[in-house]
């Protein structure tokens, strides 16, 4: 492999991996309002070992954690906020709820968006395909 592939291969991994932590951090910003809507509290990683403990967990997805008799949830977000969020098993529910509720409003706006689409009068333009 030449040079200029190599320059070529590596500006195209970290393009896409730019555009991953993107991604990871729009959806950060859409969770983090639903876990605080649901009372999961926000704890900041402040120190070092908070930070090399954050990175343990799987960043965005719920956790169980058992602490003495009582079950906990933690969701850590390294991306908007560098914290872990830290609910009981009511707030985990209340984000449930949430959540679906927040995937049916998306439903509804995607059913929206395609209807209009439907409605629109494309046939004024002619035949597609005979470029």
């Amino acid at each position: 492999m030449n040079g200029r592939w190599k320059v070529v291969v590596v500006v195209a991994l970290v393009s896409g991996l730019s555009g991953c932590a993107y991604l990871r951090s729009e959806e950060a910003e859409q969770i983090d309002p639903m876990l605080a809507a649901a009372g999961f509290q926000m704890r900041p990683a402040d120190s070092a070992e908070k930070l090399e403990q954050l990175k343990t967990l799987p960043p965005l997805k719920v956790v169980p954690h058992q602490e003495g008799d009582k079950t906990y949830f933690l969701v850590a977000d390294p991306y908007a906020c560098n914290c872990l969020y830290v609910g009981t098993a009511a707030n985990y529910e209340r984000y449930e709820r949430i959540s679906l509720r927040q995937e049916a409003a998306q439903d509804r706006l995607e059913a929206a968006e395609m209807n209009e689409d439907a409605a629109m009068q494309w046939g004024m333009w002619g035949p597609w395909g005979y470029w």
